[in-house]
């Protein structure tokens, strides 16, 4: 206490009794955050009781991570605890998640022995915003189905990657496909074959057929194929004829071909690997060797 008998304390006093130190309680004054109550005769700051709670408020809020801004506007009533708490959940969040981030992709280029360039491109990429994510692919949508109203619609659904974000603790696998996908989806060569695949499927659709049809036709064809490899029966064989028949009816066979062609590209089957990949599914049926069986039969049956 000082001496004058008025209760009060000087910054000094105020630091023992709180273990603070000096620096840091004028700073806090300085910033408003701890106003003085008053002056002594010199001219030093006095503080009372409820200064040292005060103080010990400041100090619980810093602790916490709240700017000086933030206590001052608590501590003014303009805003409570509990709303400057939510909203630095919200901003601890953000940092959480871009930290998880950086970890994945740290041990991707780790992983890879990535270059300084690569290491940059994988950083900047993984670290798009969601909506910056999200206008990736609502362009590349855009561009493969503009215009093509009679695709199946479960073809629309298929080739999109819900919110086409990372989870927030990505594994560096997910990063790195997340990348790859990034990169795919904006190169244009990789546009064009979606698009025309998108236009093989519309072709011979019209406006009431119902949607999953396209799904169904390709369904039965990964069955009939694969029924067929079980029981040996070569591409060339009568016998593949016949299933050729009863699968594709009067269609013609040459335009099957180009179609099953383009939908089993090898770079549209690695689109669907890294979806599957980014969205944690793990490794999905690529029915590659139902495929090559196929479009050997209609290279080798190729009138009905």
């Amino acid at each position: 206490m000082i001496d004058d008998r008025t209760g009060l304390l000087t910054i000094g006093e105020l630091a023992r009794v709180t273990g603070l130190t000096v620096r840091t309680i004028r700073y806090w004054s300085d910033e408003g955050a701890l106003p003085p109550v008053g002056r002594s005769a010199g001219g030093y700051r006095l503080y009372d009781a409820a200064s040292v709670a005060r103080l010990e408020l400041i100090r619980t809020l810093r602790e916490l991570g709240l700017g000086l801004t933030d206590v001052r506007r608590i501590l003014a009533g303009e805003t409570t605890v509990a709303q400057v708490a939510a909203a630095h959940v919200v901003a601890l969040d953000a940092q959480i998640r871009a930290l998880k981030v950086t970890r994945a992709v740290l041990s991707t280029v780790a992983k890879r022995d990535s270059s300084v360039e690569e290491m940059t491109l994988m950083n900047r990429l993984a670290r798009l915003s969601a909506a910056e994510r999200r206008r990736i692919v609502e362009d590349f949508m855009a561009e493969i189905f503009e215009g093509i109203d009679t695709a199946d619609p479960d073809i629309r659904r298929r080739l999109r990657f819900p919110a086409a974000s990372l989870p927030d603790d990505p594994t560096p696998e997910q990063v790195d496909a997340w990348v790859e996908l990034a990169e795919l989806i904006q190169d244009p060569g990789f546009r064009a074959q979606m698009r025309q695949m998108v236009e093989f499927n519309a072709a011979d659709r019209g406006p009431d057929a119902p949607a999953g049809s396209s799904l169904w036709f390709m369904s039965r064809l990964v069955s009939l194929a694969g029924d067929a490899r079980r029981r040996g029966i070569a591409p060339d064989a009568p016998e593949a004829d016949e299933i050729l028949r009863g699968l594709l009816g009067g269609l013609d066979r040459a335009v099957v071909r180009e179609r099953l062609t383009a939908a089993s590209n090898v770079r549209v089957a690695r689109y669907r690997e890294l979806q599957a990949l980014v969205n944690g599914l793990g490794p999905q049926p690529t029915y590659d060797e139902e495929f090559v069986w196929v479009v050997a039969a209609l290279e080798a049956h190729p009138a009905g």
